[in-house]
């Protein structure tokens, strides 16, 4: 059965990825950039406008201002009622949603082909447009707010990834909460909002990703009919983020609480993300992420630390290059009951020690490669999932041609580039933090009673 996978896989990696031809780019005279990949197997069309601005790029004070213009935009525009948007999607048998990340914030649409003109008619009708009232003020802050509660609040795992990620970044944005700090949500008003989307929701901020059933040229005169004419925003702020210093000293959390059901470790350190034009780095990365911590069955820390003696019952490294500035790169063990939080760390660091002094096996490096392109390949099948790669690259800073050379950096990462990556990222502790996440000690939970 294994051999019978591993010739389908190999099967899957010799069929060519989308071929750039099937993408086009254009750009209207107001700034809007344009992306457009035709798919032509079913009459389905997914329309998605981004915006480059995220939480990140809120000013201090008005944190998760951002994805509450997001809700707002479901409210009144000039052409629309409250409510209105969803309602004429859903009558046209198609589905609607938005979402909001450090550095972008985006709405889609996924209708049938012959709908398109009516979404982006709408679209563009609140880019500029909308009208919105007090009591939608009221309303949709109180939204966030519970949403927050039900999401954060309630989740000790949430709180403490929020706490870590506060001590991360020491001045970056990426330190506050997409949804924002409570106290500061509870203060957002009109005007706060209305800065936010008159300074963003502009063409020459948004990149439009159509995906489907669609021709090129059709999709530029719709594009140039129903967003050519709004204006851009004169003098649009630089994309430019306090940066971090130098980090001098690794950061260490304790996180208590009685509803924690299993604790863990979790160690992130800073990392670069992918560059336009440069994405080696990135690349290593994401391939060492899969090398030490992805397949419990294959990995480096799921054979040492899952089935060979086992110590965890769940380990994993992470890594995301899709970043606009600095990412992070991670770890995580999970121990079995005999092993406490501090003998779980010195487990997992006695691996990752371990496989720099042994390097990469040249097997496992193969198998990941094919499992990549495997998943690279499946991903095309799906419309959404190819425009949100494009929208997603270039809001945070890459470029198209970025995005279809990612297959081959990926392929072409040695087993050099990999441990040489590893010494960058593990070698600096000062730019760690290492997490702790735990029930309260019996002797603790006796004083509070």
């Amino acid at each position: 059965m294994l051999r019978t996978c591993l010739i389908a896989l190999a099967a899957l990696v010799a069929t060519p990825t989308m071929a750039a031809e099937n993408v086009t780019t254009f750009m209207l005279e107001n700034g809007l950039e344009a992306v457009v990949i035709e798919d032509h197997r079913a009459p389905v069309v997914v329309h998605m406008l981004w915006y480059r601005a995220g939480s990140a790029d809120e000013e201090p004070g008005v944190s998760g201002v951002a994805h509450f213009l997001e809700h707002l935009l479901f409210k009144a525009t000039d052409k629309l009622a409250s409510g209105e948007f969803s309602d004429t999607v859903r009558a046209n048998g198609g589905s609607d949603n938005a979402f909001t990340s450090y550095d972008y914030t985006g709405y889609f649409q996924r209708v049938a082909a012959d709908r398109l003109e009516l979404m982006m008619q709408m679209e563009a009708d609140r880019m500029r447009n909308i009208r919105l009232t007090d009591e939608d003020i009221i309303t949709e802050r109180d939204v966030i707010l519970e949403e927050r509660s039900q999401r954060t609040d309630s989740d000790p795992g949430a709180l403490f990834s929020e706490q870590r990620r506060a001590a991360q970044y020491l001045n970056h944005p990426y330190g506050v909460p997409i949804i924002g700090w409570r106290h500061e949500m509870e203060q957002l008003d009109m005007a706060d909002a209305l800065e936010f989307y008159r300074t963003y929701y502009a063409p020459n901020a948004a990149v439009l990703v159509v995906a489907g059933d669609v021709d090129p040229a059709e999709v530029e005169e719709l594009a140039k009919k129903h967003y050519g004419p709004l204006a851009p925003t004169v003098d649009l702020p630089v994309r430019t983020r306090p940066q971090e210093p130098p980090q001098l000293a690794e950061r260490r959390l304790r996180f208590d609480d009685p509803r924690v059901s299993q604790p863990y470790v979790i160690r992130t350190y800073i990392a670069p993300e992918r560059d336009a034009g440069d994405q080696k780095m990135a690349a290593a990365l994401t391939v060492l992420a899969d090398i030490l911590g992805g397949s419990s069955a294959t990995s480096v820390f799921g054979r040492a630390l899952e089935l060979e003696n086992p110590k965890a019952v769940y380990t994993s490294a992470f890594y995301s290059g899709l970043s606009f500035d600095d990412t992070t790169f991670g770890v995580v063990i999970v121990p079995t009951p005999e092993y406490t939080l501090e003998q779980a760390e010195a487990e997992m660091d006695a691996v990752i020690a371990q496989f720099m002094e042994d390097g990469v096996d040249p097997a496992q490096l193969e198998r990941v490669k094919t499992q990549i392109r495997a998943s690279q390949i499946y991903a095309n099948d799906n419309v959404g999932g190819l425009a949100r790669r494009y929208g997603a690259a270039l809001t945070s800073g890459l470029t198209v041609e970025d995005v279809q050379a990612w297959p081959d950096v990926l392929q072409a990462v040695t087993e050099e580039d990999i441990i040489a990556a590893a010494r960058f990222i593990f070698e600096e502790r000062r730019n760690a933090v290492t997490g702790w996440f735990e029930k309260p000690a019996p002797e603790a939970l006796e004083v509070t009673q």
